[in-house]
């Protein structure tokens, strides 16, 4: 398991430390989600909104499946 949110800190690292994860095999992912970070009481600035979070499940998908997992 790897939890790229709390790694990054910030929710642009999320993404690429996501694709990172799925490339070299991880279990699975822990992915802060928020409908409105900047408004959450806490971890707010490493929280992908709905939408972000839809467009990267979608990215990673091929990325697992490249490496024979899937999502």
């Amino acid at each position: 398991m790897i939890d790229p949110s709390h790694a990054a800190g910030h929710w642009q690292y999320v993404g690429p430390l996501c694709k990172a994860a799925v490339a070299v095999g991880a279990d699975g992912l822990i992915v802060e989600v928020h409908p409105e970070p900047e408004k959450a009481w806490s971890d707010g600035a490493q929280s992908l909104t709905p939408k972000q979070f839809l467009e990267l499940m979608g990215t990673l998908r091929p990325i697992a499946h490249a490496v024979g997992r899937t999502l």
